[in-house]
């Protein structure tokens, strides 16, 4: 079971897909998890136009890449999220200012998403649902449970009819437990796949360097909730708690050396990738390790051609013997 080493293109939306694809290769990626922005996908032409998608699938083919996943993470937040302006940045212009206008944007985009996953080759769209309560993640003023209860059943309304699309196509969804969505953490985790009744369209883009500054243990996720496990994101991150800073990171930017912790690339920071593949292998994970290469304190050529180098040799495959067998007589 070698599992496929991605690369997620959407810190990479400045370069073409053609040179993404190019580099990304070079770098010693098998495949791309494919993002909607820039010129990387566009989801509604690769939903309806089969030239458009032979055109995708022909610079991949040239490169020697393939792709498992897409990825719609500012489309899917701007379905659930509660407007401000910096929604603005990720949706088309003219809809700028435009609430309601960028919410029906955005959820006519995300019904198009398993159609392109679907005739690009891939069963698993990654991305946000957004959050109308994330606001209120501490709790003052006061925050309600119906308040709550509310924002729970806002992204249900929302997404069903989403997921609906999903089912027709046999594409599964995969939220990115991630702050700023309406599951951030096990327990709105857990509260979240209660509220859409376990429906099989929905599940995880597990994606341990979010779980880990919040203090939980990354793995653990995978195996409190097995079956809905449905793509895997690579990326490491640090805590750096010295007494001044906090886990809330102060509105100091990112690669910040004062922040109380930031995200590394791979194996410079704290997560535990070797108890995350044996969980993978426990639950017969064998879909893509995807790298999302976030680490601004380094050169990303130097560190995304060292992350796949590095996810190649942290994942192994299970044993297919119980070592101590020999020892029988």
């Amino acid at each position: 079971m070698s599992r496929p080493v991605t690369l997620f293109t959407g810190q990479w939306a400045d370069l073409s897909f053609q040179e993404i694809c190019s580099l990304a290769s070079d770098m010693g990626y098998d495949g791309l998890e494919i993002a909607s922005w820039g010129d990387h996908l566009d989801l509604e032409k690769a939903a309806k136009d089969s030239r458009y998608v032979e055109e995708r699938k022909s610079i991949l083919n040239r490169n020697d890449l393939n792709t498992w996943a897409i990825g719609t993470h500012i489309v899917g937040q701007c379905v659930g999220a509660r407007y401000d302006e910096r929604l603005d940045n990720f949706a088309p212009d003219e809809l700028s200012g435009k609430p309601e206008a960028i919410q029906e944007w955005a959820i006519e985009q995300m019904k198009y998403a398993p159609q392109a996953a679907k005739n690009m080759g891939c069963n698993v769209v990654t991305g946000f649902t957004g959050s109308p309560v994330w606001k209120f993640f501490y709790s003052f003023p006061q925050t309600s449970e119906d308040m709550i209860d509310e924002g729970f059943q806002e992204i249900v309304e929302l997404w069903d009819p989403i997921l609906d699309a999903f089912d027709q196509e046999d594409v599964r969804f995969a939220l990115e437990i991630h702050p700023t969505e309406i599951a951030f953490d096990y327990y709105t985790t857990r509260r979240l796949l209660e509220e859409f009744d376990f429906r099989e369209a929905m599940g995880i883009n597990f994606d341990p360097s979010h779980l880990l500054w919040q203090g939980m243990t990354p793995h653990l996720f995978i195996r409190d909730f097995p079956e809905r496990i449905y793509h895997v994101h690579m990326k490491d991150a640090s805590v750096t708690l010295d007494g001044r800073a906090g886990i809330l990171g102060s509105h100091l930017t990112f690669g910040d050396t004062r922040r109380g912790w930031n995200f590394r690339s791979l194996g410079h920071g704290e997560v535990n990738f070797e108890a995350i593949i044996r969980e993978l292998n426990e639950i017969g994970y064998d879909g893509p390790l995807s790298v999302e290469w976030e680490d601004s304190g380094m050169d990303r050529e130097f560190g995304a051609t060292e992350a796949a180098e590095f996810v190649k040799k942290v994942d192994f495959e299970p044993s297919e013997v119980s070592f101590d067998e020999s020892m029988e007589d």
